[in-house]
């Protein structure tokens, strides 16, 4: 009976010595995720209040040095600063970038920007401006048109002070319309201009309003000639129609409008009535 009595208490001491060992080991994480959370919590303190970590106000009627702004040529600089108006002295680290970003992306030309943290104590905007594709006369239901530019993608922006483009004008495009109709008839147009190539040159003004018949103003003979081309075939309709034109203008010099959307064959309007065939 001795050599089992001894195997058992083998066994009880075995035990306790693994329990106390799990009990240190617990208590030694315990004692690392709390000093964890103390730093931490520290650290978080520090980084909020530290005075060398405040955004610098700017001086009377002066930039701001605290924060450097990058990628800006017709985007208002006075709106992307103040996007920034309620964090001059408050800690860098408190500033919620991705918001600022958000309120960046709602200013006119601004297509995309990114906020940058420098420590201790500055910030850094980089800005990517939309890139204009066409003049739009803007119509409305109610009041004056405007004249305000457009990106591939549709959306509508300010004309620039002392700003040049040579860019094609567009019509038949409203603010009301969706950014997708906008895209739409943008995308057509510059699938036209991309067909044309050197033709159009001579193209003035494109009318997107029916997207199944695009228009253009032709200049041609000294005066502006109004074409309806379609949907397709555009290169081949204006070639052919500036082949044959002289003659058209010696037989109807009164026209000034013409369909083109037949292949074979140029019909020459006057007042919205068919007067004419080349």
């Amino acid at each position: 009976m001795a050599p089992r009595q001894n195997s058992t208490q083998a066994r009880k001491g075995t035990g306790w010595r693994t329990g106390l060992a799990y009990a240190l080991y617990s208590a030694g994480i315990l004692a690392v995720f709390g000093g964890g959370v103390f730093l931490y919590f520290r650290a978080d303190r520090f980084l909020a209040e530290d005075e060398r970590f405040r955004l610098v106000e700017p001086s009377v009627g002066g930039k701001s040095s605290a924060i450097e702004i990058e990628g800006i040529k017709y985007a208002s600089r006075a709106s992307v600063e103040a996007v920034f108006a309620e964090d001059y002295g408050r800690s860098l680290y408190l500033i919620p970038l991705a918001e600022r970003r958000r309120s960046l992306l709602a200013i006119d030309w601004v297509q995309d920007a990114s906020v940058v943290r420098l420590w201790p104590n500055r910030l850094r905007v980089k800005i990517t401006e939309r890139r204009p594709v066409a003049f739009v006369h803007l119509t409305a239901e109610q009041g004056p048109s405007e004249v305000a530019l457009i990106d591939a993608e549709g959306v509508l922006l300010g004309l620039p002070p002392r700003a040049e483009f040579n860019l094609p004008v567009l019509t038949g495009i409203r603010r009301e319309q969706s950014l997708q109709a906008r895209r739409q008839r943008v995308a057509a147009a510059l699938d036209l201009i991309k067909e044309l190539d050197d033709l159009a040159e001579g193209i003035s003004e494109i009318d997107v309003s029916e997207l199944e018949n695009l228009k253009v103003v032709q200049v041609a003979g000294g005066r502006g000639l109004l074409l309806e081309l379609g949907n397709r075939n555009f290169r081949s309709r204006v070639q052919n129609f500036l082949t044959h034109y002289p003659e058209i203008e010696r037989r109807l010099p009164e026209a000034t409008s013409f369909d083109l959307r037949l292949d074979d064959r140029i019909t020459a309007r006057e007042g919205g009535r068919k007067i004419g065939k080349g």
